[in-house]
């Protein structure tokens, strides 16, 4: 196997497809804050499009891994050892898989190692734009907008004279920026957030005014927070995956990613301090992202969350495996068609049926294979952006609620970590608090509509509602996910 650097990429097989351009002359333009697979299957992938275009070189990206822990450590020296290097295989559900060498990422630093360091490298007058993907749940913004700033991780970074969140973080490059006359840069959250820009300012501004409010002032009228829509199924890569993909190309690869070949990405043209040429790759500007967004999170994420948690209790595992049940799609079929859609306004020349056959079609790319626990894991943040506004709706317009009772049945029941056939499975659920956690527990079913979850879905308030997420949910109980399944998508409309 050829181990990655820049010295084998000359050497690589010619269906390998490699950067067209010369890294040594490639400068980061951008910072990326968490870059998790995602980020390299998506934004890294334009950026790598872009620099291969004449006068772009100075958009190359600078990694940074912003968690503590051993995984994210290790990642760091996997990135140095292959000079930020990896393959990144694209599978198409009709035709065979084809690797690209990514080589956006031209640095990275590890911010736990030397978090003084890493904000000034923020503060280099050359990073421009600074992307973040820190999960749905990493801004820490309420329902009502709001900035929390007696949550115990943001009330203990203000106390800190050098900052450990990505808030602290970006506040201090910024106000080094500011008194060195280097000037703002746009922080462009590309997480699957109803307005993520506006969440993004929300969380920087809130986390701003506690520590300097001339700096947040400063901040507000000159740092950008563009609202983003991103788009690509990425699976989680396990080390048999590892395995697998390096068998397939040849490469020794530590840090391999796979994908759909679907991929898409839609921002909002506000950038103070310049972008890259990303209108020639592919991606989509504008001046109003809300479309676009509200159609991907209520029927792409809402859909993935139904088959995540109905799937975990039925005992699938795979998006492949439940993408054979007959019922299974049914309940998305319905749950798009009669609950989604009709509240969601289409961006022009979009047709909401056929954006959702089309979800169907990806959905049964065998190559993927999601992981459904992948899926699954923060649905406590999860549900609130991608069911509650429909589930809302649904209730306000008077519409049958079997799908959304069931989905929220299966949530409180998927908490317990046990599905229909006795598998034990982990609950990764890092927003779901103590007190949450006892009322998922509680033997009054219907204790659980008071979980963080639900916060400000008023689903008491429906009696309709509620009798049938009780009897749902004790259906589920009794007879098992599947068999209430089959009573949901019986009734139709």
């Amino acid at each position: 196997m050829t181990p990655l650097s820049n010295t084998s990429l000359p050497h690589l097989p010619p269906e390998i497809v490699v950067p067209a351009y010369d890294r040594s002359k490639v400068t980061p333009g951008i910072a990326h804050i968490s870059v998790g697979n995602f980020h390299r299957a998506h934004q890294a992938v334009y950026i790598d499009r872009v620099l291969a275009r004449p006068g772009q070189q100075d958009w190359g990206l600078l990694g940074i891994g912003l968690m503590e822990n051993p995984h994210e450590a290790l990642k760091a020296q996997d990135m140095a050892a292959q000079d930020c290097l990896y393959s990144l295989t694209e599978c198409a559900p009709d035709a065979p898989n084809v690797v690209h060498v990514i080589g956006s990422i031209t640095e990275y630093m590890y911010a736990p190692a030397n978090r003084a360091a890493t904000i000034a490298r923020l503060a280099d007058p050359a990073i421009r734009i600074v992307s973040l993907t820190v999960t749905e749940g990493g801004y820490y913004v309420d329902e009502n907008g709001a900035f929390p700033l007696d949550h115990p991780v943001i009330a203990e970074d203000l106390k800190r004279d050098v900052p450990h969140t990505v808030f602290g973080l970006l506040t201090e490059a910024l106000r080094q920026r500011r008194e060195s006359g280097a000037g703002p840069f746009t922080i462009l959250s590309c997480d699957n957030l109803p307005q993520n820009g506006h969440v993004a300012r929300a969380a920087f501004l809130g986390w701003a005014r506690a520590r300097d409010a001339g700096l947040a002032q400063w901040m507000e009228e000159n740092v950008t927070f563009p609202c983003t829509m991103v788009d690509r199924i990425t699976p989680a890569v396990h080390p048999e995956d590892v395995k697998r993909l390096d068998a397939e190309s040849g490469l020794d690869d530590r840090i391999p990613v796979f994908c759909e070949d679907f991929i898409q990405w839609v921002i909002e043209d506000k950038f103070c301090a310049g972008r890259p040429e990303l209108d020639a790759v592919g991606v989509q500007f504008t001046d109003n992202v809300e479309p676009y967004e509200a159609v991907k999170l209520h029927m792409l994420n809402a859909s993935h969350s139904l088959l995540g948690l109905s799937g975990v209790l039925s005992g699938y595992r795979f998006v492949s495996e439940i993408m054979l049940d007959l019922n299974e799609v049914a309940l998305v079929e319905q749950y798009l068609a009669f609950d989604a859609e009709p509240l969601l306004h289409a961006p022009p020349g979009m047709a909401l049926r056929d954006y959702g056959r089309r979800l169907l079609h990806r959905f049964r790319n065998k190559a993927i294979s999601d992981q459904l626990l992948r899926i699954a894991f923060d649905s406590t943040s999860k549900l609130s952006m991608f069911i509650k506004s429909t589930a809302m709706g649904v209730i306000a317009h008077g519409r049958p609620v079997e799908r959304i009772a069931f989905v929220v049945a299966c949530y409180a029941e998927y908490l317990r970590g046990r599905d229909d056939k006795g598998t034990v499975y982990d609950v990764v659920e890092p927003h779901l608090t103590d007190e949450d956690r006892v009322k998922a527990a509680s033997t009054h079913l219907e204790d659980a509509l008071d979980m963080t979850a639900f916060a400000g879905w008023d689903l008491q308030e429906s009696t309709v509602f509620v009798q049938r997420y009780l009897a749902l949910r004790q259906s589920v109980r009794d007879r098992g996910t599947q068999v209430t399944l089959r009573e949901v998508i019986s009734t139709g409309e």
